[in-house]
């Protein structure tokens, strides 16, 4: 792969992390085992296949031009055993002690001297299932980019891209990142047009910001650079009905549930509900078919999520009404649209203003919830059958919460990574959002499915 300029947003993230707050997100995949397949063959193939994807072999080097900018280089001394790592679990419960060590790892940052990723086996002492962890640098990949990554590692995906590389014969010769004379002229330009629209974006931004942040919740408070990570899963049949009877989309339904699971929650650990209701900021891809695979194409609505509410289908309303507000906008508006303002700066005001930017998280939201795209069919590694994949967003400085959704198998499998001192409770979230399904299913009119 030819070396390449971190692109403004993810010279950002690149920039955002700290020890105590790591910029990558990442997966749990759960498999069932089958007969002659050992710990040994699978990371064989997680080697084999992970080392096939050309970005997962380049790194990051700081550049001369543009100042305080950064490029993706081929790292000459790659060894994918640095990068694949197997794990033994203890005896127990597979799943709990799988997402127990995950949140562990998820403490860790990536190392910035090799490509910024990790790969873990976790495997069961016996001949139980096992799971794979995926760690990606945010700077590496958007969630649906980390999903095209991350899904190299299965057989059908693994087969499909080996049948078309091998009828890629012609090399691509390397592309400088040094500009010539007419595409710097045509950047400049470029750039004398961006100045209005950041203008605009960043004006949306700050009136979207909350100066007053003396209320205090479990949300947000003081980040301990601890991770834990739990996990829940809902029938996908279920949340189709719901959204059948009550209108708007799947993803409605999912952000009301999550409201209803939080005030469950709260409501369990004697907080107020009084006040402002929680922010959601829910990341929207901006990434067009056929467009640039690499890099990060963000951007974001913002969602207050109506805790206050008691009534289920109110709360579902409520979800609904705002983002159909946010669509008819359009993802240039609110705090969401920050990712859109990083795009237009330039590599040096990321290099210096990252802390700042950092700090400013608690002002635009309160928790990030991010639905992740799958692919629909059936999935293996070795022939072992994908079980679940439990997604993991990255915490925002001064966020203890990050909730993240994907369909798989008839199920939407949720992955909840939160600061490990500030939410010790966390399985009782992740058991309140199956409450919450449950409890809105029955309060609905029932809808017959389609033919």
């Amino acid at each position: 792969m030819s070396t390449e300029l971190l692109a403004p947003l993810d010279l950002a993230f690149w920039h955002l992390e700290s020890d105590a707050h790591p910029m990558h997100l990442g997966a749990l995949a759960v498999f069932d085992p089958v007969p002659g397949v050992g710990a040994t063959d699978l990371l064989g193939l997680l080697g084999d296949r992970a080392a096939a994807v050309p970005r997962l072999r380049m790194r990051v080097r700081d550049v001369l031009l543009p100042v305080g900018g950064a490029a993706w280089f081929a790292d000459q001394d790659f060894d994918v055993r640095r990068h694949v790592t197997r794990v033994v679990l203890p005896e127990g419960d597979f799943l709990a002690e799988a997402g127990r060590l995950a949140g562990e790892l998820m403490e860790q940052p990536l190392g910035r001297g090799l490509p910024p990723w990790r790969m873990y086996l976790l495997d069961s002492p016996g001949d139980g299932p096992f799971a794979v962890l995926v760690k990606l640098h945010h700077a590496l990949a958007d969630g649906m980019r980390a999903v095209a990554i991350g899904a190299g590692i299965f057989d059908q995906i693994a087969s499909a891209t080996g049948r078309r590389t091998a009828r890629r014969r012609t090399p691509v010769p390397p592309r400088s990142w040094l500009p010539g004379p007419y595409e710097a002229a045509g950047m400049a330009m470029d750039r004398l047009g961006e100045v209005g629209r950041a203008l605009g974006v960043g004006a949306s931004v700050v009136r979207a910001s909350r100066l007053d942040l003396r209320t205090a919740t479990a949300l947000t408070a003081p980040s301990s650079g601890t991770r834990r990570l739990a996990t829940a899963e809902l029938d996908a049949e279920t949340v189709q009905r719901v959204r059948r009877a009550e209108g708007g989309t799947a993803n409605d339904v999912l952000l009301g549930v999550v409201a209803g699971a939080l005030r469950r929650w709260m409501l369990e650990r004697g907080e107020s509900l009084s006040g402002a209701d929680p922010r959601a900021l829910v990341p929207v891809s901006r990434r067009r078919p056929g467009g640039a695979a690499t890099g990060n194409k963000l951007s974001g609505y913002l969602l207050a999520l109506p805790v206050g509410e008691p009534d289920a289908r109110e709360r579902l309303r409520l979800v609904r009404t705002g983002m159909d507000r946010n669509k008819a906008a359009g993802p240039l508006r609110g705090a969401g649209a920050v990712a859109v303002l990083a795009d237009q700066l330039p590599a040096l005001a990321h290099r210096f203003g990252a802390p700042l930017a950092g700090s400013a998280a608690r002002m635009l939201f309160d928790v990030l919830v991010t639905s992740v795209p799958l692919p629909r069919s059936a999935l293996s590694l070795g022939g072992c059958p994908l079980r679940a994949v439990y997604p993991m967003a990255p915490l925002a400085r001064g966020q203890a919460l990050a909730i993240a959704l994907s369909t798989y198998g008839g199920r939407v499998q949720v992955g909840l990574v939160a600061d490990g001192k500030a939410l010790p409770d966390l399985d009782r979230l992740a058991g309140a959002l199956r409450e919450e399904l449950d409890d809105l299913h029955t309060r609905v009119p029932t809808v017959p499915s389609p033919a």
